[in-house]
């Protein structure tokens, strides 16, 4: 059972907390070393990575399994198993969105790396951590981490593995806290290195 009433709780999102979900992940994502760079220009990022995250999340809420804090200060994307990140439409359009939100050259970059990321994905049914992300303003509350616990409570009652790619090497050990551990490491033609992490069904 999920709940809004205890430090630390979460509940599902609803298409009500859309904007409230895109500015957490748009603040979360700012500096991160995978996705901060792939908007080069820290005055026009806020804006063009939140028209690629409001995608996401949009396509996400298809599914029961985006949770929040209770002001979303905190969120948590899962896809289910069988599921998948965005519907064939969304899919076709990216490239176009991408392009439009952040020029062609930021476009094809981006569009690499999803293509990395998808050719190393397990080939067994599993929950997908897509986002974990926490606004800046809440920052180092644990409620990234409390979010996360409560989404794996859910699912491991229903007895499934998880899988992640961690595109920020601090945030392993905390993952590894909460069972994951490392798979493989997926290169980016910047240099940079995400690891990939599984969680076995409990």
């Amino acid at each position: 059972m999920i709940s809004n009433d205890q430090p630390g709780s979460a509940r599902l999102a609803t298409p009500a907390d859309l904007d409230a979900v895109v500015s957490t992940l748009t603040s979360a994502f700012f500096h991160d070393p995978l996705w901060g760079p792939a908007f080069p220009d820290p005055s026009r990022r806020a804006r063009q990575a939140a028209a690629m995250w409001r995608l996401y999340a949009t396509s996400a809420l298809r599914y029961p399994w985006t949770l929040v804090t209770p002001g979303a200060e905190a969120v948590a994307v899962w896809i289910p198993p069988g599921g998948t990140e965005l519907t064939a439409p969304e899919a076709e359009g990216l490239p176009e969105l991408l392009t439009g939100a952040a020029g062609p050259e930021a476009a094809r970059a981006i569009l690499a790396v999803y293509d990395q990321l998808e050719a190393a994905h397990p080939g067994v049914p599993c929950f997908y951590l897509t986002l974990l992300g926490v606004h800046d303003d809440h920052r180092g509350k644990g409620l990234g981490m409390g979010l996360l616990v409560r989404s794996l409570e859910r699912i491991d009652a229903i007895g499934a593995p998880a899988y992640l790619e961690s595109s920020n090497p601090a945030n392993l050990a905390r993952y590894r806290s909460v069972g994951f551990t490392p798979r493989e490491e997926i290169t980016t033609a910047t240099g940079h290195v995400v690891t990939t992490m599984w969680r076995p069904a409990r």
